[in-house]
């Protein structure tokens, strides 16, 4: 009897031990893999390994999706309608210092981007919703602002949903393109054209 009970009890274990792997299990690599951009550009290995002097002024967490031979803005993403910039969540950006876009003082901390592609334009939102899937609780009442910004075709064809900051006067620009299209968006925080830098410390 006791042999019984023990045999029972090793065959619960074992159960137990099993539905535990199975819940352990790690999920599959997402089709579409989420990435950041920094301004400066490659801020965590250029100032915090590198040295070199720098201060963070904003940072982009963005999925990335594939466009494996389909037809992207007009059809996948189409026009007129507001589309999250990228797949899986919203876009969001982090600004650690104010700035300004589309001729508005947008105060430091975290927001949703969104846009409005059309042919020939973007419209870019700044949104004060975070944590967001897609854009199906997407709210107008939460922008901060919107600014509109030229469509111009990309130097090549990306494959991924791509993201970069680059130097600009007063502050970056925020590249962003997919497919044979790319857009622009001013971020300003400067009244100097000069990029903010920690100046460092004189040596005694």
């Amino acid at each position: 009897m006791n042999k019984l009970k023990a045999v029972v009890v090793v065959a619960c274990l074992a159960v137990s031990q099993l539905g535990f792997a199975q819940e352990k299990k790690m999920p599959p690599v997402d089709p579409s893999p989420m990435d950041m951009a920094y301004y400066p550009v490659m801020f965590p290995y250029v100032c915090k390994v590198k040295g070199e002097p720098g201060t963070l002024v904003a940072r982009t967490v963005f999925s990335r999706p594939q466009k494996k031979g389909r037809p992207i803005f007009g059809n996948l993403v189409e026009y007129g309608k507001v589309w999250r910039l990228g797949a899986n969540e919203a876009t969001e950006i982090e600004f650690y210092r104010p700035v300004t876009i589309g001729g508005k003082s947008i105060p430091k901390g975290r927001y949703t981007l969104y846009a409005i592609p059309t042919e020939t334009k973007w419209t870019v939102i700044l949104n004060k919703q975070t944590d967001i899937w897609g854009s199906y609780k997407y709210e107008s009442s939460m922008d901060i602002v919107r600014t509109d910004v030229p469509v111009a075709p990309a130097e090549e064809e990306l494959e991924a949903f791509s993201m970069v900051f680059e130097k600009a006067p007063y502050g970056a620009n925020l590249l962003m393109g997919w497919d044979k299209t790319q857009v622009s968006v001013p971020i300003r925080w400067t009244e100097t054209a000069s990029v903010p830098v920690k100046k460092p410390v004189a040596k005694k």
